[in-house]
């Protein structure tokens, strides 16, 4: 120990409702809107296959700036202290380390020797009966600055021992300080204070401090120097005034060190390096020894730490092992001295090695990178179980890599990253969510009493074609159609003034149009008194159940307008309007819909021949009407009704225009449970 005395501190288009759409022009004026206003599709970020990453790299940046400010503060440093607590405990356990004796002052020696402090003679019968067992060290972790009597004598004698080790605590004022027993000489004096951390958990092992004159070396340092000088291992010091032994250089901690953030790094610290949470080293009671009942082979060549372990003393500290869940156990100090000892003796001679930390550049870069992940995976995951998962995946594997790192002796941020990682995927989401918000709202703003809301929704969802081009692309469908008309229509208009006749029709396809928005279907135009109706579109069914369902809702749809007829008719008759009677076709086949025309006109189009034979069933034999309203379908469409309607057969007939005939039948209405 001598070589190192003279160093100091330096220290997502489905319609999910069916409604009317006023196809003309809506596509075209929606387009030229969104120009007008200056949207672009590179805001809509989170579907474009190459997403502008200009927000997520801002909100990146400026969760990262202040999460690194926050740090720098020390606003992480409790919890990185926890993390490392945590690891500390899923460490494996060492064991007890073999160069090492506990003699223990438990309450039950106290309540032998009926009294506290023990006295000197005690004390120095004890250290004598240690030291005939040929020990290396012998450290005396009780504080005997003054006389205790009887026996000081005895005990002045047996602390001559070059081989003993006595204690003093410098405190951190001057008048903290207790001095150690008297005419020892200083190389075999240390100090047996302990630093605290600020929530008082040791986690620190300060090997010697200085004060500018005089350089004070650990209770700990001593006795493994000690250990070192009987095996003839020598000690220097480095450039950088640090210690080494044999080829084992001790680093000293910074400030900010792993986990921490301005914590006071004065004096020679080291991270303290727990072996053990049960057993540091054997133990054996101080009553033990006084009688003789010590195995020499536990003390012959080892260090041995004499100290108090009994509660009713009070000399126990925190340690991260101290956090249980049947409470928070505390350590005697001597155990902590038996673990900085142990620590320095296994670094040196077992290649334990010491902690060692990343510089400040490589922990900041550290943060931002998976800062970055978090708000990559938040930019392009969608679904919210994806992202889950892979946030889950991603915090797995960053405490798995930290973890990897603290089994070799390496510290490095766990929480920062972790928090850099989950607060800007949070602050990426929120923010993709209330863009999405906002523009669906600019959708249904820009759609205003034309569209309903579930058909906004399908238009939202294919945005990327509808706000970059304007136009919905083409696309074959199975989907069953509805042409209907109203007999003598034309007879009707003439009779009556143009207005009468507006508001009467309004009434009249108001009332369709409710029943094909409650079956779910979509309204394509309104032809006068007529309507096209589809139900299957615009998003595929690609199912035999999908397409069945819209036939039966179809067929439902027009039992339900056949219902509500009559009423309307009595309503409008005692009004002197006109009563009516009308005609339905269905037909169920392939279909083509996207947007028709050019960029002055467009129209949402249903295309295909059964678009023609649904008109055909609607006007075929206009004669054969015998009730309100008459529904006329094809085998296409009576294939899916799956029995569930009351139909009557006309058999195959040849239908305008059509050189093939047709099996038609007439629906009479569902059939009764």
């Amino acid at each position: 120990m001598a070589s190192v005395r003279g160093i100091y501190e330096h220290a997502n288009v489905r319609l999910l409702k069916p409604t009317i759409i006023n196809m003309p022009k809506f596509f075209h004026q929606f387009h030229r809107q969104w120009k007008e206003r200056g949207w672009t599709w590179n805001n809509l970020t989170h579907s474009f296959p190459f997403p502008d990453l200009q927000p997520v790299a801002i909100i990146w940046m400026v969760v990262t700036g202040t999460l690194l400010g926050v740090r720098h503060l020390g606003g992480l440093q409790p919890l990185e202290l926890n993390a490392y607590d945590l690891m500390v405990q899923l460490r494996p356990d060492r064991g007890a380390d073999p160069r090492l004796l506990i003699v223990e002052i438990t309450d039950r020696d106290i309540s032998a020797l009926n009294r506290w402090p023990i006295s000197d003679r005690v004390l120095a019968k004890a250290i004598a009966e240690i030291a005939r067992l040929e020990p290396t060290a012998i450290g005396l972790d009780i504080i005997r600055d003054i006389p205790y009597e009887p026996g000081n004598a005895e005990l002045a004698t047996q602390l001559k021992n070059p081989k003993v080790f006595p204690i003093t605590f410098i405190g951190s004022l001057k008048y903290d300080r207790v001095q150690p027993p008297p005419n020892i000489p200083d190389q075999r004096v240390g100090f047996n204070d302990l630093y605290l951390d600020p929530d008082g958990i040791v986690r620190r092992n300060v090997m010697s401090i200085g004060d500018g004159k005089n350089t004070f070396y650990s209770f700990a340092s001593r006795l493994a120097f000690a250990y070192f000088d009987s095996k003839k291992i020598e000690s220097k010091a480095t450039e950088d005034n640090e210690f080494i032994v044999d080829k084992t250089v001790f680093y000293k901690l910074r400030s900010n060190s792993g986990g921490y953030q301005n914590i006071p790094a004065q004096g020679y610290q080291i991270l303290l390096n727990y072996r053990s949470p049960k057993k540091i080293a054997e133990t054996v009671t101080i009553t033990q020894v006084l009688e003789g009942k010590v195995d020499p082979k536990l003390v012959k060549g080892k260090i041995v730490l004499i100290g108090v372990t009994a509660p009713t003393v009070k000399d126990i500290f925190s340690t991260p092992y101290s956090a249980t869940k049947n409470g928070n156990i505390p350590t005697p100090g001597v155990l902590i001295h038996a673990t900085a000892t142990s620590q320095i003796l296994s670094a040196v001679l077992d290649g334990q090695g010491l902690f060692w930390y990343w510089d400040e550049w490589q922990e900041i870069l550290w943060i931002v990178v998976w800062s970055a992940v978090g708000g990559c995976l938040a930019w392009r995951l969608e679904k919210s179980l994806n992202l889950m998962g892979s946030a889950i995946v991603a915090c797995g594997s960053l405490f798995g890599f930290t973890f990897f790192l603290f089994l070799q002796q390496g510290w490095i941020p766990l929480i920062a990253p972790a928090l850099a990682l989950l607060i800007t995927a949070g602050v990426a989401v929120t923010y993709k969510y209330e863009q999405s918000r906002q523009q669906q709202g600019i959708v249904m703003k820009l759609l205003g009493q034309q569209t309903s809301p579930a058909i906004a929704n399908a238009l939202w969802k294919e945005r990327v074609h509808l706000l970059e081009s304007g136009l919905l692309p083409g696309q074959k469908v199975t989907a069953t159609i509805i042409l209907t008309d109203v007999q003598g229509f034309s007879t009707i208009s003439e009779k009556l003034p143009p207005e009468v006749v507006m508001s009467w029709l309004n009434e009249y396809l108001s009332a369709m149009a409710q029943e094909v928005q409650a079956h779910q279907g979509v309204i394509n135009k309104f032809t006068g008194d007529g309507m096209l109706a589809v139900f299957g579109v615009p998003i595929p069914r690609t199912t035999p159940e999908e397409i069945a369902e819209d036939a039966r809702l179809a067929v439902s749809c027009a039992l339900a307008i056949s219902s509500r007829l009559p009423e309307m008719n009595q309503n409008w008759l005692t009004r002197g309007l006109p009563a009516v009677k009308m005609r339905v076709g269905i037909f169920t086949g392939p279909v083509m819909v996207g947007s028709l025309g050019g960029t002055t006109r467009l129209e949402y189009g249903v295309i295909g021949d059964s678009v023609n034979i649904a008109s055909r069933l609607e006007s075929c034999q206009k004669d054969r009407q015998e009730d309100t309203c008459r529904i006329l379908i094809a085998e296409e469409t009576f294939l899916h009704l799956a029995d569930k309607f009351e139909v009557e057969s006309w058999g195959a007939l040849s239908l305008r225009g059509r050189e093939q005939t047709v099996n038609v039948y007439r629906i009479l209405g569902s059939k009764k449970k």
